[in-house]
């Protein structure tokens, strides 16, 4: 999983050949400039492939190359001085990867009474050339423009500046969610909640927008493992349900036994499969064996979801994406949506039945018996929690009219308060600007009404997700 998930991050430097003979000393201070560079990228958990300065066009060619036969995910290219455009297009075109100029002055400010304090007016130049990062970069952007390729800027200080790291952060924490959603094996089992026309999607263009594989199920595949389930395996699973949930005294032990089985079965889906996520659904009806499969996988399914596994329910593929690129960039990502307003405290209560996210849940996750699954065939266990408090994500995978997909983005906080305790996920959440204006906000982008929540504000990374995916991304607050 490691050659999947492992962003493998491209830098390069730029500068002129013409210039080394001319100042003593400069080729080392700007390669040392790049050293730093790479020193900080180092420490966000990527392979950093540094080719160092790029000086001449014929190292540019060579640079695309190494670049292309590494593989790499996206490709810094830090502006070290002035330097011509031709040592850039070629790394870049070879490359074919996103790329981000890093517009970074060595200092706050040059220190102008010792600069002009020199004597030697060739030093002079050359110490000016070590702080002429800003200079070459809008002939960079003229020329991705006409070349019709998209950049982007991260400017600011090489030093003592946080804005520039959380910047180059997020690019590589995005390129990494991209590298995991290209290699992903989502699971798709049974069928759609029939006339819920908001989730139906197109399997083609999940994988076109975000890479890999749709794995079609059979319930009755699962039905099937589920009968080969040994007792010792049921009874370690049942351990473990004991660890995760707070089981409530009135969950029988056919219950408990029954959902662990089921769980069981669904750890052999998923190995079977290698699945990085799941969208299901299925009736049930006139299938007794199958009945009694779905109407019991909720409580493994959450256990799945907390595993960096998310299980989607009523078949909602689009969700299950949304839940997985949540979860790649640790934020969790729970099946969610919002069913009701409360206007006295201005807050919008959201949830739904069906599984948790384990890892973002508000304390003890309880475990409670449902008499009937609302809409759904049968009964069993079910899992009630709030999301822990404090900001959280909302993000929504939306299929437009025109052929393509959207990211659907909003940032809110989690707040306590009375939730219905029906066995459900609930929380209450209250965005900028008031419950009203979300509702309608979100509203207008044409989403399908379920969502993946999260834990943290994360709206800039997804943003640069989106970026990388070449996908429209909107952000409603």
């Amino acid at each position: 999983m490691n050659k999947r998930t492992n962003v493998k991050a491209g830098l390069f430097g730029i500068g002129l050949q013409a210039y080394w003979d001319q100042f003593t000393g400069l080729k080392d201070r700007l390669t040392g400039y790049i050293n730093v560079v790479a020193k900080n990228m180092e420490g966000f958990d990527a392979e950093i492939i540094n080719l160092g300065l790029i000086d001449t066009p014929e190292k540019a060619f060579e640079a695309g190359t190494t670049f292309k036969c590494a593989d790499v995910d996206i490709l810094f290219l830090y502006v070290s001085t002035y330097a011509l455009s031709a040592t850039v297009l070629p790394v870049v075109r070879k490359a074919n990867v996103p790329v981000i100029v890093l517009n970074l002055s060595p200092e706050a400010s040059i220190d102008y009474a010792s600069f002009n304090k020199l004597k030697d007016r060739t030093a002079m130049t050359g110490e000016w050339l070590a702080h002429c990062s800003s200079c070459s970069v809008p002939e960079i952007a003229n020329l991705f423009n006409r070349c019709k390729i998209p950049f982007y800027q991260v400017t600011g200080m090489l030093n003592h500046d946080p804005h520039v790291w959380n910047e180059v952060k997020d690019w590589i924490d995005a390129a990494r969610v991209a590298r995991i959603m290209y290699h992903n094996r989502l699971g798709i089992m049974g069928n759609y909640y029939g006339g819920m026309m908001d989730i139906y999607t197109d399997l083609t263009l999940q994988c076109a927008t975000f890479g890999g594989h749709m794995e079609v199920i059979e319930v009755d595949e699962l039905s099937g493992l589920r009968e080969l389930v040994t007792a010792e395996e049921i009874t370690a699973k049942l351990r473990e349900i004991e660890n995760a949930f707070e089981v409530q005294p009135d969950c029988s032990p056919s219950e408990l036994n029954r959902a662990a089985q089921t769980a069981v079965a669904l750890d052999k889906l998923v190995h079977k499969y290698q699945l990085g996520s799941l969208a299901y659904y299925h009736k049930g009806s006139g299938n007794a064996a199958n009945e009694n499969t779905v109407s019991s996988v909720i409580v493994g399914n959450s256990l799945l979801t907390g595993k960096n596994i998310p299980v989607a329910g009523e078949y909602e593929i689009k969700n299950a994406q949304a839940m997985k690129i949540m979860d790649s960039f640790g934020a969790g990502g729970s099946f969610t949506e919002y069913y009701a307003m409360d206007y006295n405290d201005d807050v919008v209560l959201m949830g739904h039945d069906g599984p948790c996210h384990p890892g973002i849940a508000e304390g003890r996750i309880k475990l409670k018996p449902l008499q009937v699954y609302h809409g759904k065939v049968g009964n069993g266990l079910s899992v009630e929690m709030s999301v822990c408090y404090g900001p959280v994500t909302l993000l929504s995978v939306v299929e437009t009219g025109d052929g393509t997909l959207k990211l659907l983005v909003a940032e809110g906080e989690s707040v306590p308060g009375p939730i219905l305790e029906i066995g459900n996920t609930n929380s209450r959440y209250r965005f900028p600007g008031g419950a009203r204006n979300f509702v309608e906000s979100w509203n207008k982008q044409g989403p399908a009404h379920h969502c993946a929540i999260g834990r943290g504000h994360i709206a800039s990374k997804i943003k640069k997700l989106g970026e990388i995916l070449n996908v429209a991304t909107v952000r409603v607050c």
